[in-house]
């Protein structure tokens, strides 16, 4: 029997149809379990986005988090919110357009940064928060996070020990709107807060920043010049009320506690100029939120939603185990 030409074309057109179809498969088929569907397995993209470089511990952190993640066969890049959700909002937006496949973050505010992860869980892409949490437990993939109440219930034991129960002291709180300020406070006034003869005489902001530290610092010796101790929330800010002190000459009538492990702390603790701190582990936080996001692209998806990282305890009786943001190996 003789075809027309408009039954061939159209038995060309179904046939060629049939042949496409039958070397497709629905999505679900193409992709490797647990990845985005269409994007091969090997290098992807990483952001790690930082609340501040404008701090060595911050730099600590964001630089071991690039290092493992190009150690895992992936590209990096680092993001400096400089303290401002405004420009952190900017940086998710740059982010998700840039197409970027995982977001390592170090949010500015616990409130104010859920709003960025939840657009980046929307647009598919993991987000495992370093070091600051969020107040949300259904936007971020994973929260690593120090464990700042246990570490500073261990300092404020310590302060008691070291100050006694009948003195003045000061504490500088860091970033209003970060739970780390928070928890590190509730942490160790859950022991001093025991001791009625504990007094305490000033309470402000340094903003986790060592200059404001030191003009706060100055501010609080004008007006409680007999001050014994001072707790500082971060150790930024104890370098900062350190410097205010020598200047005022009061370096050894007041006692100076920090919290970070910051390499400038360590070596005047074990100069006994500053009486101790906290240490935390940022290089551990930072490999681990690497690995997450390296197993994620791997198809894991069972990660507990906070993953918490013990503080240690460092004073002049111990500091020779510890080097700056850590133990020494």
């Amino acid at each position: 029997m003789k075809m027309k030409p408009i039954q061939i074309v159209c038995a060309v057109a179904i046939g060629a149809a049939l042949l496409f179809c039958a070397g497709c498969k629905p999505k679900a088929e193409q992709a490797v379990q647990g990845e985005p569907s269409g994007k091969p397995s090997g290098k992807r993209k990483i952001a790690i986005v930082i609340s501040t470089l404008n701090n060595p511990w911050f730099v600590v952190l964001a630089e071991t988090a690039k290092a493992r993640a190009i150690e895992l066969g992936h590209d990096a890049t680092v993001f400096d919110s400089q303290n401002d959700t405004a420009r952190e909002a900017a940086h998710f937006e740059n982010i998700i357009a840039a197409r970027y496949d995982a977001i390592l973050f170090n949010p500015t505010d616990a409130n104010g940064s859920i709003a960025n992860v939840r657009k980046a869980k929307a647009a598919g892409i993991p987000v495992f928060c370093i070091d600051r949490e969020i107040n949300a437990t259904d936007a971020a993939t994973a929260q690593i996070l120090s464990d700042n109440y246990s570490g500073c219930v261990a300092l404020g034991q310590y302060f008691v020990q070291r100050v006694g129960t009948n003195a003045k002291y000061a504490e500088l709180l860091g970033i209003v709107g970060d739970n780390n300020t928070w928890n590190r406070s509730r942490g160790f006034h859950s022991v001093v807060d025991r001791y009625p003869g504990l007094k305490m005489v000033a309470q402000q902001s340094g903003e986790f920043d060592r200059a404001k530290g030191l003009e706060v610092m100055e501010s609080i010796l004008q007006a409680h010049p007999d001050i014994d101790a001072v707790f500082c929330g971060n150790d930024a800010m104890a370098m900062g009320a350190y410097q205010a002190l020598v200047a005022a000459g009061k370096d050894k009538q007041v006692k100076v506690f920090g919290f970070d492990g910051a390499e400038d702390v360590i070596r005047l603790i074990a100069e006994k100029k500053i009486e101790a701190t906290g240490m935390q582990f940022p290089k551990t936080m930072a490999r681990m939120a690497a690995e997450f996001a390296d197993e994620y692209f791997k198809g894991r998806r069972d990660f507990p939603q906070k993953v918490p990282v013990q503080v240690e305890l460092v004073t002049q009786d111990n500091v020779h185990l510890y080097t700056g943001y850590g133990r020494k190996e």
